[in-house]
């Protein structure tokens, strides 16, 4: 019994004494371990329990274990951000910091061993201890800021660019496994250069970055130099991972932050711009100073306005064509504005906050009241969307090429459909030398030019066929050099044979834009009666005259028309008599019409003074496409001549005789044998090949499965989509995002030679190009 009386008094003795001594001694260890880590450069003086930077007095925040996380406010003053205080409120002391437990800031070109790696490009936080500034919990939370390398977890040795499921969506330190420990270190130890190692790695890396700038520069504890050091790391991460769209994001917002915090150490090139956020506080800033100040809109920030504007979204052919849509919109901006657009203050105080990329860090709001947050305002802003709109449609043409396989900007055709207001130099120097061999062309040959000459002077190897995309090239083209050109599809519904010729002509200062009503008439006409002079094979000069004649004197025709159609009638006098589309082109013509166009081809037929039976049977067809009944033609040239006679009595007009003898035996074998005279016809003469409209690509090979027309479906409902809607409509159907988008585009490549969908971060599709999808 007295044995177990002494129990008690040895578990006292134990708790008082051993375990203690073993406490101390433990503590003891885990200090030697903690000044063994790091080895600080001359810039630091190490004193027991204590680390002070000779520079910047600290690098760390003290810890306060009482003081609440609030939303951190700030006020704007000189540029330079200050601890909001009130009035009565005494300024804020900075403490000498001491962390036998807290953690500290490591500074590149200390030498840091941390389990078995040498650490010493510095820039992250070493210890046990890094109280994080956010509510947010988290599963395991150790309640220490993400990028904390804490000494005391342990870490196991793995070789490469090692990651695993512990490195998730917002990565932090203590939550990885051993093994992923070791693979950060091992990149902390390494040059950080390489672009294959783990995103997840950067980002705790960035975290500790964006800790050092928003509360350790917030405390006074970041020097100039060391912010400028910050702001060219975080430059340099971004350069490295440029393909990394989250990253792109979150680091521009951090340097986006850095501009309005310190403008006067910090800068970007001035060819950059304003870096593209979500929160675009730099741009904010900026364009409320230039406002309160009552200077005009410079076009670089009208640009970002436009573009940070939550009520207006950029087009494709802006997106697509970045850097052109850019330089257009900034030199349509000058012409207009000048020096810039001035914008009355509004008296909404500008209120900028900052959300940062770690989760162990609250938002930072930058509050500014003397200052109007003009960026709300719609007036001026509408001003400004109106030159984006102008730029997007002239950047349309431009844009679509660029958006087929195998194409580039430096290519000539893609350089030849830029506005002019921005063609460089090589472009400039193109159109000058079609400019010389056009001008030889319509001095020498009334601008008859063969067009396999016209694609070297594009640079390009003439086409095999003529489609759609080969006409508008070739229309965009000679209207930048200042020419019009004949057969051209949107005026005189045709279009040249590939090795076949065009006419060049200086268009005037206004150019032909919506033909009239005789225009389309009087072309016809000029097509029906050019095929009659053809008929013989061999244009009389006074077929042509006539011919010229009905443009020149025609009182309805503008200046513009007349030259084009007479540019028309040259190509027509000087390509192979077809038929093509010919009866197509008389159904819309009233009976007067055609009657009236008969009555041309009489006075063409009989314009050289003399008729042959080829010339008679070729008018017999020409009626037969005018829907006129073909026996006419026989007593319309008895009432010609007989109007001419009736005229001028003693010359006929011309000198033309009517032959009754050859028009009798011809009008006879016509009553006798009219089908078989058809027939002959239709034998000897074989029609000419009928025109087919020939689509703009070749027919599709590519088709849609199931899943991918449905998915189709669902994205043609409208222009712009969120990524995450479009993935889960994807795994529904059970596709792959990025697969299902390049199969649709290669489906619409076949249909109308350009994408339908465009993967921007979210999805954007192209409407028009959906309308042409469907007919």
């Amino acid at each position: 019994m007295e044995y177990w009386l002494l129990i008690p008094v040895f578990l006292v003795i134990y708790f008082l004494f051993i375990k203690k001594k073993k406490a101390a001694e433990t503590q003891r260890a885990a200090e030697n371990l903690k000044q063994s880590y790091c080895v600080p450069d001359n810039n630091f003086s190490s004193v027991k329990g204590t680390t002070v930077n000779k520079m910047d007095s600290g690098g760390i925040e003290p810890r306060q274990e009482n003081k609440e996380d609030e939303l951190a406010t700030f006020t704007l003053t000189d540029w330079r951000l200050t601890p909001y205080t009130g009035i009565e409120s005494p300024p804020e002391e900075r403490e000498t910091v001491e962390y036998a437990k807290n953690a500290r800031w490591v500074r590149p070109g200390e030498i840091c061993q941390i389990h078995h790696h040498t650490i010493t490009g510095g820039h992250f936080y070493v210890g046990e201890q890094l109280k994080q500034k956010s509510r947010l919990g988290f599963y395991e939370d150790d309640g220490n800021d993400a990028s904390l390398i804490n000494v005391t977890l342990p870490v196991s040795p793995v070789s490469g660019n090692y990651e695993d499921e512990s490195l998730g969506y917002w990565p932090r330190y203590s939550a990885l496994s051993p093994a992923c420990r070791s693979g950060y270190l091992s990149w902390l130890a390494s040059s950080r250069s390489d672009p294959a190692s783990p995103v997840g790695y950067v980002f705790i890396y960035f975290y500790g970055l964006e800790r050092r700038i928003l509360v350790d520069g917030h405390n006074g504890r970041v020097n100039d130099s060391e912010f400028r050091a910050l702001f060219d790391e975080i430059l340099r991460l971004r350069i490295l991972l440029r393909e990394n769209n989250a990253f792109q994001n979150y680091s521009a917002r951090l340097i986006d932050v850095m501009l309005v915090i310190r403008p006067q150490v910090v800068s970007l090139p001035e060819t950059s711009g304003f870096l593209l956020t979500n929160e675009s506080l730099f741009f904010r800033f900026q364009l409320a100073n230039t406002v309160a100040q009552a200077l005009p809109v410079p076009a670089e920030m009208a640009l970002a306005w436009i573009k940070y504007y939550p009520l207006y979204a950029l087009q494709m052919p802006a997106r697509r064509c970045e850097a052109e849509f850019a330089t257009l919109f900034k030199h349509r901006y000058v012409k207009l504005f000048g020096a810039g657009l001035i914008v009355k203050p509004n008296k909404t105080p500008l209120k900028l906050e900052y959300t940062p990329a770690s989760s162990t860090l609250n938002s930072v709001l930058f509050d500014r009241p003397d200052l109007p947050d003009p960026s709300i305002l719609k007036t001026p802003v509408q001003k400004l969307i109106h030159i984006a709109d102008t730029c997007t449609g002239d950047l349309e043409a431009y844009s679509r090429y660029l958006g087929k396989k195998g194409t580039s900007p430096h290519d000539a055709a893609a350089v030849v459909l830029l506005p002019d207001e921005i063609l460089s130099q090589s472009a400039e120097e193109m159109l000058a030398r079609f400019r010389g061999w056009a001008d030889e062309n319509i001095n020498q040959r009334n601008g008859l030019a063969s067009l396999t000459e016209f694609w070297t002077h594009l640079g390009m190897t003439p086409p095999e066929r003529i489609n759609k995309k080969e006409t508008e090239l070739m229309q965009v083209f000679v209207r930048k050099a200042g020419y019009g050109i004949a057969p051209d599809s949107r005026y005189h519904d045709a279009k040249p044979a590939p090795l076949g010729q065009v006419v060049l002509f200086t268009e005037p200062a206004q150019a032909l834009t919506e033909p009239s009503a005789e225009f389309a008439k009087v072309c016809l006409a000029i097509r029906f009666g050019a095929q009659m002079a053809l008929a013989d094979n061999d244009v009389d000069a006074l077929e042509h005259g006539l011919l010229q004649r009905t443009i020149d004197n025609n009182p309805v025709l503008t200046a513009v028309e007349k030259r084009s159609l007479q540019a028309y009638l040259i190509w027509r006098l000087n390509s192979p008599a077809n038929v093509a589309g010919l009866k197509a082109s008389t159904e819309r013509l009233s009976r007067r019409e055609k009657t009236e166009i008969a009555e041309f081809l009489i006075s063409v037929a009989c314009a050289d003074g003399k008729i042959a039976p080829a010339e008679i049977r070729h008018l017999e067809k020409l009626y037969a496409y005018l829907g006129l009944e073909s026996s006419a033609v026989t007593s319309d040239l008895h009432r010609y001549t007989l109007s001419e006679k009736l005229t001028s009595p003693t010359t006929p007009l011309n000198g033309f005789s009517l032959d009754e003898s050859i028009l009798a035996r011809h009008e006879s074998e016509t009553k006798d044998a009219h089908s078989l005279l058809s027939t002959i016809f239709a034998e000897n003469e074989p029609p000419e090949p009928r025109e087919i409209a020939v689509p703009a690509s070749e027919p599709a090979t590519v088709k849609l499965d199931e899943a991918h027309l449905q998915l189709y479906q669902t994205l043609k409902l409208q222009d712009k989509w969120d990524r995450d809607v479009v993935t889960q409509r994807c795994h529904q159907l059970g596709l792959m995002l990025s697969g299902a988008i390049e199969t649709i585009n290669d489906w619409s490549y076949e249909q109308v030679d350009a994408p339908v969908i465009d993967d921007d971060g979210e999805i954007y599709v192209d409407m028009e190009i959906i309308q042409e999808l469907e007919g």
